[in-house]
């Protein structure tokens, strides 16, 4: 290892998360109705005031969790309370069984409902980041309640109290979601870590989840692992659905087992995360103009979805902590080298260094859309900032171990 470069390489990773933090508290934070806007243009002005209440739940985690590594900053621990008093004061279904919505107005009114249980799933993982910085009980318990009531809707132990019912017409087409294991397995990582009170449960459920992604969603004959399978991980190669892989969903896939197999010990289940890691990088980075493609198709035939081939800030991120975190446990540099190459390319494309933050959406070329935008429904202070911290923790730890 070059030891000048990782840190050289380290100290742009540290910038870049005070860059990103400050532009969204002083772009982002809502002061008058609390909460945070997402859509943001290249230099932080708002152009919609709807509210995604992924990111309130995701901003309030992520500024919990800078408390959480770095040490309570009062500005930090404001915003992530904001986004927790928005979201209980507004984003909770409270006629359809503590159901959230998908989107809210800038007061809170609200316009969206999903199906998904991705809101309850973040609005959990803020809860429980608060509390391991503060001690709030009473955020505790809603981070419980509200990973029991996903735990019972993934499972079908319940019916959907929206009476939303699935995508599609389960007499016709059932299946299952990689989504749902890997997003509730990372849920479970964060209550573990600051809930040890209930290891036990966490630990278990964590393995079910790495279980269920093995047993259907991961296909080592087809070199990948499935966003989409049948009800007992059948490969419907006949359909566009079935083929769909999504590189970066796959490798941020690969750190959450990673994460489990660590705390567990382990070692064949980090070998299989490894394998997941290898099988996507290897079939979705593009091999022309660098960067990881959206979205592939399995047998190489033709993407359905319009973005297949753009680039992506998130699973840009993904490969950051999954390579780094390859490298941590396993010394091999072909992950470090991985870590580089990812990491030339988002200084190169994703970075402005003129206003801040990152780029969100760039077409195949690297060019970013027009015009080009740092936030939206799905983009705020949450991937980016998440892997900074991550990154940033990591690379201390390979350093420490150095001496």
């Amino acid at each position: 290892m070059d030891v000048k470069l990782f840190q050289e390489s380290r100290a742009w990773i540290q910038d870049q998360l005070k860059i990103s933090v400050e532009f969204w508290l002083k772009n982002g934070i809502d002061r008058v109705n609390g909460g945070v806007y997402t859509c943001l243009d290249r230099t932080g002005k708002v152009y919609s005031t709807d509210k995604s209440v992924w990111m309130q739940g995701r901003c309030a985690w992520t500024f919990a969790y800078l408390c959480a590594v770095y040490g309570v900053k009062e500005e930090w621990l404001e915003a992530s309370r904001s986004c927790l008093d928005f979201m209980e004061k507004y984003c909770i279904n409270r006629e359809a069984g503590n159901r959230m919505y998908f989107t809210v107005t800038a007061d809170g009114k609200p316009l969206r409902q999903r199906r998904y249980c991705f809101s309850e799933g973040f609005y959990c993982i803020a809860n429980a980041e608060y509390y391991g910085v503060t001690g709030d009980k009473e955020c505790l318990e809603r981070a419980r309640a509200a990973y029991e009531l996903i735990y019972q809707l993934n499972n079908g132990l319940i019916k959907d109290p929206t009476g939303l019912g699935p995508k599609t017409i389960p007499t016709t087409r059932s299946g299952r979601a990689l989504a749902d294991p890997m997003i509730y397995l990372n849920i479970t990582s964060v209550l573990r870590r600051v809930d040890p009170e209930r290891d036990e449960l966490y630990a278990g459920r964590a393995q079910e989840c790495a279980d269920q992604i093995f047993k259907y969603h991961f296909k080592p004959e087809l070199g990948c692992t499935l966003e989409s399978v049948g009800p007992n991980g059948e490969f419907r190669g006949d359909v566009t659905e079935g083929r769909v892989v999504n590189p970066g969903h796959d490798i941020e896939c690969s750190w959450f087992l990673m994460e489990h197999a660590n705390r567990s010990g382990d070692g064949e289940l980090h070998k299989k995360a490894e394998q997941v890691f290898n099988q996507a990088i290897n079939a979705g980075w593009d091999k022309e103009y660098g960067g990881l493609l959206y979205f592939i198709d399995c047998l190489g035939n033709p993407p359905e979805a319009y973005e297949h081939d753009m680039k992506l800030w998130w699973p840009h991120d993904e490969i950051l902590i999954a390579a780094m975190m390859l490298y941590r446990d396993t010394g091999d540099e072909t992950y470090l080298d991985w870590f580089y190459k990812t990491l030339d390319y988002c200084k190169t494309y994703f970075a402005d260094p003129e206003y801040g933050e990152w780029y969100g959406y760039l077409r195949r070329d690297g060019k970013p859309t027009m015009p080009s935008t740092k936030g939206s429904t799905f983009k705020g202070p949450f991937h980016l900032p998440r892997m900074l911290i991550m990154v940033d923790t990591m690379m201390g730890q390979v350093l420490d171990k150095q001496g």
